[in-house]
Formats: structure tokens, C-alpha cells, sequence
């Protein structure tokens, strides 16, 4: 995206995508400009050299006080004792569940849960204790699956070392990207594939699992749609390419979507959803309580000049048809993470959404 595109003066053209890359990248104008007026002014540049610059400070532990003759002697680098320190404390969170533990009944019940996040790992304050959270959220609820959007390399790599019992897909490597995790006890992993955006400025992709889990064949989604509301266009071509995925998957498949999907209900109805496949919190009949999963009006991580509570994050979900096939359906919802950390700040800028399926009779 280089300054010719779009309409209008460039100043006003400059303006817009400053705007923009501060919307993406969650910071302010300032730090926009800069990347952009040193990358020709050239949108997926700019974001690129964004994500890779030094995240040294994010998940960073406290050093271990030593006396200054000690330093001397061992002049280990910041990065390297932190590695250490990390190294230490590699253990799983998520069984320290303060709910009790699940009954062999419970287990074998055929219920799926599942959770979808944006963790906003872009906003790197109170990083490592928004993790910590997140992780006593999976302790919380044990969830099969959990969906992750806008992770970044060291959030991961939290993740690896402290949800032991989870598999960990990701959709990227570099700059910030989606995640698949699998409860390994649970789900059985098949294989799993990204699925590109030809036109994307901002870096998304469609991340797909295919799994199985208790006798159900299953295609699992994420994915982070295009954000802004200049990129509708581009938002809608996104989720063409998701529709078509779900409709296109074999009739035995359970296929399930949740992810960040920045949508707007006039662009859900100017594509259309199959038939086949429904919006799981119109489907449980569009409960207030779990309508809005970005609200600047009860949440605070941001600093928003204005109120603003959307529908962004969404779970889609097309059952199995085939005939004599197992099936799942919807049957909860509700929205996480609401209450703060010690810290004064919540896990995300988004909601959590909890959700599960269970076996039809």
C-alpha cells in the first residue's frame, strides 16, 4: 500500500494510514508515522519492521539481585539470564485448577469446550501477568480447544512452557499471528495447514486443524479478519475465503470456527452464510449478556476517545450431514476474562468466549 493508493490529497491519504497502523499495531501516531515514512509509506512494510523490532522487555522476569563482585564474574547478558530464569519455572499452569477436577463421567461425557481469544499481544504492558491470566483461565476451564489471535513469538513461547498439556499450532512465525491449542489427553491431532490471503495489507491468514475427538471427525478455524473499517472490502473477501472453506469440508466433518473476525453485521449479510452454516450466538438465541466482545464502555485497556461495543469476535459452525454420522450442536456461551488482574488491567482488550458442543440424541 504505497502513498499513491486510495483517494484524496496525500496528505489526507497519510493521515488515513497512520491512523490505520495505529489501530493495528496499538500504538499511537507518533510511532505510526515514523515506520511508515521509513518504509515509503507502504502499509505491509511498515507493519513488518514493526513486529520485528527488539521485543526484549516483553515477558521479562525480575533479575536476581547480585552483588557487584558477582557481576564481574559472571557477565551473563540480560537476554541469557532471563532465558535461565525462564527456564526454571517451566511448569504447567493449567493443572493447578482451583475447580475441582473432572469425574471419569465428566470426561466421557462427549462435551466439547472451547475458547476463543484475542490476547492483544501486541500491547506488550503487563504482558506476563495478562499471560499468567490466561493460563489460570485454561486451569479454570480445562477447554479441549482453545482459538488465539494476535500472539506474538514470546507469548507463545509462555504458552510452551506452561500449558504443558496443550499442542500448540501456529499460524506464523513472525510478528504476531493465530494459534490452535489441543488438550493432548483429548483431541488427536491429523494435520494442519495456513491458509493465505492474497490481499491482505495486514499480515492474516486462515489457520486449519484438522483433529479427531471422541469418534468426531473435526476441521477446526481461526483466524484474524482485516481490522479497521476502511478494509471492508477486504474484511468481506476474508470471510468468502472461510465460508467457502466450511462449506467445501467432507460431510462426515464437524467443522468449527472462532476467531477475531473485526465484522460488521451488514458485511455477515452482504456475503451471506450458508446455509449449513450458522453463527453460534444467534444459534443459542443472541443472549445480551455475550453480545458485545469488544467493549471500550467496561473495558479499559485502551484509551479510546469514544465508546465503542462490537460483535468482533465470532464463533461459526457447520455439523456433520452425512447420514449416520455423529453429530455436535451448540448448546453454551458466555464471555470470559471480565473481571481485572491485580495489575488494574484485564487479560485482553477483547473478551474471552467460552463456548461447547455437545453430542446430539
Amino acid at each position: 500500500m504505497a502513498s499513491s493508493s486510495g483517494s484524496g490529497s496525500s496528505v489526507e491519504v497519510r493521515a488515513r494510514l497512520c491512523e490505520e497502523f495505529a489501530g493495528v499495531a496499538g500504538t499511537d501516531g507518533a510511532v505510526a508515522q515514523c515506520y511508515l515514512a521509513d518504509n515509503d509509506w507502504d502499509m505491509e512494510k511498515a507493519l513488518n519492521s514493526f513486529f520485528e523490532a527488539d521485543m526484549e522487555r516483553v515477558f521479562e522476569v525480575d533479575m536476581i539481585e547480585e552483588s557487584p563482585q558477582e557481576d564481574a564474574k559472571k557477565p551473563e547478558t540480560k537476554r541469557q539470564r532471563v532465558e535461565e530464569k525462564a527456564s526454571e519455572t517451566c511448569i504447567d499452569l493449567t493443572k493447578g485448577s482451583p475447580t475441582p477436577k473432572k469425574t471419569s463421567a465428566e470426561e466421557d461425557d462427549g462435551k466439547l469446550n472451547l475458547i476463543s481469544w484475542n490476547v492483544d499481544g501486541l500491547d506488550t504492558d503487563n504482558i506476563q501477568e495478562r499471560a499468567r491470566g490466561l493460563c489460570s483461565f485454561l486451569a479454570l476451564y480445562t477447554p479441549d480447544v482453545v482459538f488465539l489471535q494476535e500472539l506474538i513469538p514470546p507469548y507463545i513461547e509462555y504458552l510452551r512452557k506452561r500449558a504443558v498439556s496443550y499442542q500448540i499450532i501456529e499460524g506464523g512465525e513472525d510478528g504476531y499471528f493465530t494459534g490452535i491449542m489441543l488438550k493432548k489427553s483429548r483431541m488427536k491431532f491429523v494435520e494442519s495447514e495456513i491458509v493465505e490471503y492474497p490481499t491482505t495489507k495486514m499480515m492474516r491468514n486462515l489457520l486449519v486443524a484438522q483433529v479427531t475427538f471422541k469418534g468426531h471427525k473435526l476441521c477446526l478455524m481461526t483466524s484474524h479478519l482485516e481490522s479497521c473499517k476502511a478494509h471492508s472490502e477486504e474484511r468481506m473477501k476474508q470471510l468468502r475465503v472461510l465460508v467457502q472453506r466450511m462449506r467445501e469440508a467432507p460431510d462426515d466433518v464437524t467443522v468449527v470456527f472462532g476467531g477475531d473476525t473485526n465484522l460488521r453485521d451488514p458485511e455477515v449479510a452482504k456475503v451471506g452464510l450458508p446455509s449449513s452454516v450458522c453463527d453460534v450466538w444467534e444459534r443459542l438465541g443472541k443472549q445480551e449478556h455475550c453480545r458485545y466482545t469488544w467493549d471500550t464502555k467496561n473495558n479499559t485497556n485502551k484509551s479510546m476517545r469514544y465508546v465503542s461495543r462490537c460483535r468482533f469476535d465470532r464463533i461459526y459452525f457447520r455439523p456433520a450431514t452425512k447420514e449416520g454420522a455423529q453429530r455436535l450442536a451448540p448448546d453454551h456461551m458466555t464471555l470470559i476474562g471480565l473481571e481485572k488482574l491485580d495489575c488494574g488491567r484485564f487479560i485482553s482488550d477483547h473478551w474471552g468466549i467460552y463456548f461447547s458442543f455437545s453430542e446430539e440424541k
